[in-house]
């Protein structure tokens, strides 16, 4: 399903399908009749797209447990890894399973909080699972504006903008500038999220201690960068 959503926003083909989905077509990185047929991938495929000016190399892996070794085969070569989690059950004892896998292959990921607009989420929860289960150090690096039905969009604390996705689905990106109601949290939110990159990033703690109100965005996104490569980090996003 995420697989299926990357490729439509980033162009590469120009509908979305559903898994298991009532028009019979299936996701489109689902190539097998079985996997159509019963909703989950089975085998890794690899395929990549274009965002902006960079080539994502994408490997869609399975993630019933049944499947596990495709995971290993795949772990062994990527250079990333995005950990999807769901905004409602949390970490679940897949995820456990996938981050062990992760940490053998030592591969930075990152975290995405999914299904964001479904009834019960919690971001905030989800991100402390993470420490709390899996001995992450999670950042978050946005937070997002409501949620359950009244999800509307995310605020990237990096930038400090809020982002909204219009259109039938959400194609259509619009930036704004945080709405005024939100714009004391986000701050405390920034300057929590500044204190945890500081934490595990030499340089960026310096800057810190110095003078933290000087800290740009190429810095903060510099220093994620090292941090998560390093796997001292684990940056955390939503969406749904």
């Amino acid at each position: 399903t995420l697989s299926e959503r990357i490729l439509f926003y980033t162009g590469k083909i120009h509908e979305i399908h559903e898994v298991r989905g009532k028009d019979g077509v299936g996701a489109i990185m689902d190539s097998m009749d079985l996997e159509r047929e019963k909703g989950i991938t089975i085998q890794s495929a690899a395929t990549y797209a274009m965002w902006g000016d960079f080539n994502i190399n994408l490997i869609d892996t399975p993630g019933h447990v049944d499947f596990t070794i495709e995971v290993e085969r795949a772990l062994r070569v990527l250079d990333g890894a995005i950990l999807v989690l769901c905004s409602v059950s949390g970490v679940q004892s897949q995820s456990i399973t996938v981050d062990r896998q992760m940490k053998r292959y030592k591969v930075p990921r990152i975290a995405f909080i999914n299904k964001m607009d479904r009834s019960g989420a919690n971001y905030d929860r989800v991100a402390a699972q993470l420490k709390e289960k899996l001995g992450h150090h999670a950042v978050k690096l946005q937070y997002p504006i409501g949620a359950e039905d009244r999800f509307q969009g995310l605020i990237d604390l990096l930038s400090m903008k809020a982002f909204y996705f219009d259109g039938e689905n959400g194609e259509n990106v619009r930036e704004e500038a945080i709405p005024a109601d939100m714009l004391d949290e986000a701050k405390l939110r920034r300057d929590e999220m500044i204190e945890g990159i500081a934490n595990v990033d030499d340089e960026l703690g310096e800057a810190f201690l110095m003078d933290p109100g000087s800290i740009t965005e190429e810095q903060l996104r510099a220093a994620v960068r090292r941090a998560t490569i390093a796997l001292k980090m684990t940056p955390v996003m939503c969406g749904s």
